[in-house]
């Protein structure tokens, strides 16, 4: 009887595969074709991230941090270039349909960090809109933003989506939602750099003015106030 054929059955892909490659470029002795292989790009790709020809700028992604290799599998791939690394599969993450998004344990430390990067780069983004791609609380992300957290001085901006906190197309899809409510242009093709940095900074300055002007009483209109004119004699 002739065997059955083995599964073939693709490997799956890191999550930031270029950002994965910048990483091993940077931080380890594999060839270029392992970093291709491993992180399913063109091994043309790995070339020019080792050049630093690529058009956009990455920023590394760390794939032992991440969970998608262990040192030892990096150590055997090293050893030899023939070796091809092998992701470490993670269990199938449950989609939900409502309720607070959910996030690794593994990962939920790192929320304070992303909070304070999106706080940072992207004040048009409101605390309700932060709470749901996030998936944490207003009280955490208030705290955060007035310096009252009390892990604040170990807390350090970095990217969402390097974090692995979100998607790329949901942290995009949620700057332009929330720069078009705050009448912010969105698209920078690089002419528009200083002009939106402006703006993001006046829309700072009157969230602080806001929240720092005193209420003031409401004023009572009478016949005479509402109909005197300014300059004019009474009436006899």
């Amino acid at each position: 009887m002739a065997n059955a054929p083995r599964s073939t059955a693709p490997q799956p892909q890191p999550l930031m595969p270029h950002a994965t490659a910048t990483w091993l470029v940077g931080n380890t002795a594999l060839t270029f074709a392992q970093i291709a292989a491993f992180c399913q790009i063109h091994v043309l790709e790995v070339q020019a991230i080792a050049d630093e020809t690529a058009a956009t700028k990455l920023t590394p992604r760390d794939p032992l941090r991440a969970g998608d290799l262990t040192q030892a599998e990096i150590d055997r791939g090293q050893a030899d270039p023939a070796y091809r690394l092998k992701i470490i599969a993670g269990p199938t993450p449950v989609r939900r349909t409502s309720g607070p998004r959910y996030t690794p344990l593994a990962k939920r430390q790192d929320k304070p960090d992303g909070i304070a990067w999106i706080i940072r780069n992207h004040p048009e983004i409101t605390d309700g809109q932060i709470s749901r791609l996030i998936g944490t609380t207003k009280t955490t992300i208030a705290a955060i933003r007035n310096r009252e957290h009390w892990n604040i001085a170990n807390i350090t901006p970095k990217d969402p989506v390097t974090l692995g906190l979100c998607s790329q197309r949901e942290l995009d899809a949620l700057v332009a939602a929330a720069a078009k409510k705050a009448g912010i242009v969105a698209v920078d093709d690089g002419r528009l750099g200083s002009d939106r940095e402006a703006m993001l900074a006046e829309l700072r300055a009157e969230r602080e003015a806001a929240a720092q002007a005193p209420v003031e009483a409401p004023v009572e209109h009478t016949a005479e106030t509402l109909f005197k004119t300014p300059g004019a004699s009474p009436a006899r």
